[in-house]
């Protein structure tokens, strides 16, 4: 039987602009979308460490991001500062 001891993601989350939007109203939503994804990650208890958080000439946010996966043990992994 195998178990799982420990895992985490390693993830690039591209925040992209909408294109029915104006530029500085939709590089505002970028932001926020952004945060609110952070904020979302802090409610539930998921442990996280942002690697790169980029902004791209168009205003788009690329996220490197290691986080936990489901509630399995990260600490091998994921070493909070």
């Amino acid at each position: 039987m195998k178990r799982v001891k420990s895992a985490c993601l390693l993830q690039t989350l591209h925040f992209q602009l909408k294109d029915d939007l104006a530029h500085a109203l939709a590089a505002k939503g970028v932001k926020d979308e952004v945060e609110a994804y952070k904020q979302t990650m802090q409610r539930r208890g998921t442990k996280y460490k942002i690697l790169e958080e980029t902004v791209q000439p168009d205003d788009s946010i690329l996220l490197r991001i290691q986080k936990q996966y489901n509630n399995q043990d990260c600490s091998e992994y994921i070493h909070l500062d």
